[in-house]
């Protein structure tokens, strides 16, 4: 992928609406995009090698719409992890954000299961995809390691893209291979080193203060670059946190997989009373004139002065409360919203249910069969029930 005149149509849309942040504290630049209501707790991406803060713009697209706030960013040039952790608490700061919900993809996992151990206060929960606990097995694969940092580019991109598996895939896993290595050519001799350095130095994750009900293990069954037994390794570790597996996906799930991904994200969310603020439609402002809304206008600036309030839900982890709306209309407005995301909320809990439980697809699929002619929703509705 050369440019955005190869680059997916919705990516296209994405950079058009999206605006690529960039801050540079010490000597470290963080490349970043947020986007979504500023009152809402964010979900930060964490990628991992192969990837940048562009690699997870299909999360922030449909989650921002659904109303989360979400943030995605590069893994800057640290040679360590607890340089990453002072990094990343520093940048934490400087967006003037004190609660993050985690989510990492390989390395990306890694590094956020690190910041939970070390910075226990300042995380609400984790998703981890396709990661590992220590980085004894890629240490021990990469015996040159000690000349990583003078290692040419091209050399650092092929170790990294052998990684991935050459092979037919499915078009949609194709398409986020294409992807991730239009990515990885961004990236310079400097970024590649860091992040290699960052996979083999020896380190493992210790015990997290973090409740295993905060954390969310979403991993493919097909191929991984992780190997099967690193993520079991995980799974054991957080024997009581929610399972997502996906049937396929590759390395890169949040491409190929991006429904399924984003509707085990939402659920993540709200399970841990994370929940959206439901903006009122395009055009239409909190008091019923015609205007773009408050968050609309925003887009994905980076501002730290609260938004007004327009009328719409919000969740408060942090304990701020919206002023009331004026006038009986919006409060109508308000309620019908409010039932209405009550409903999507019941229906997504039950589309978990069946999806962690094969039986109950199959035991639907029969029922609707045999009562194809005869009152088929009623049948449905007590299978569900």
């Amino acid at each position: 992928m050369k440019g955005l005149s190869s680059a997916p149509g919705d990516y296209v849309h994405f950079k058009s609406r999206v605006p690529l942040h960039k801050i540079s504290l010490g000597n470290k630049e963080w490349r970043y995009y947020e986007f979504g209501p500023k009152d809402v707790p964010p979900l930060v991406c964490i990628p991992g090698i192969a990837g940048t803060a562009d690699v997870y713009y299909k999360q922030i697209m449909s989650l921002s719409m659904k109303g989360y706030r979400v943030i995605s960013v590069d893994i800057p040039r640290v040679w360590n992890h607890q340089e990453w952790i002072h990094a990343f608490e520093k940048f934490l700061d400087t967006i003037n954000i004190h609660h993050v919900h985690l989510y990492g993809t390989s390395l990306g996992g890694f590094l956020a299961q690190i910041f939970a151990q070390l910075r226990p206060r300042r995380v609400k929960s984790l998703v981890l995809s396709n990661t590992f606990l220590d980085t004894q097995k890629f240490s021990a694969a990469m015996p040159w390691s000690p000349i990583v940092s003078w290692t040419p580019s091209f050399l650092l991109k092929r170790y990294i893209l052998t990684g991935i598996r050459d092979g037919p895939h499915e078009p949609f896993i194709a398409d986020s291979v294409d992807f991730v290595v239009g990515q990885v050519e961004t990236l310079s001799r400097e970024d590649l080193s860091s992040r290699l350095t960052l996979n083999v130095v020896a380190a493992s994750v210790g015990p997290l203060m973090l409740s295993d009900s905060f954390i969310t293990i979403m991993d493919t069954n097909d191929y991984c670059a992780i190997p099967q037994h690193l993520k079991d390794q995980v799974s054991e570790r957080y024997p009581s946190a929610r399972r997502a597996f996906l049937k396929s996906g590759g390395d890169f799930p949040f491409l190929s997989r991006p429904d399924e991904v984003n509707l085990y994200l939402q659920l993540h969310l709200r399970r841990v009373g994370v929940e959206p603020k439901l903006d009122l439609p395009p055009g239409i402002s909190g008091d019923g004139n015609a205007g773009g809304s408050n968050d609309e206008k925003r887009g994905g600036e980076h501002s730290d002065d609260p938004p007004q309030d327009h009328g719409s839900p919000a969740a408060h982890e942090s304990g701020q409360q919206i002023q009331p709306s004026l006038g009986s209309e919006t409060h109508n407005l308000d309620e019908q919203v409010s039932s209405s995301a009550e409903t999507i909320s019941m229906a997504l809990d039950v589309i978990f249910f069946m999806a962690q439980t094969p039986s109950m697809l199959s035991l639907m699929s029969l029922v609707g069969a045999k009562n194809a002619t005869s009152k088929p929703s009623l049948e449905v509705k007590r299978v569900s029930v």
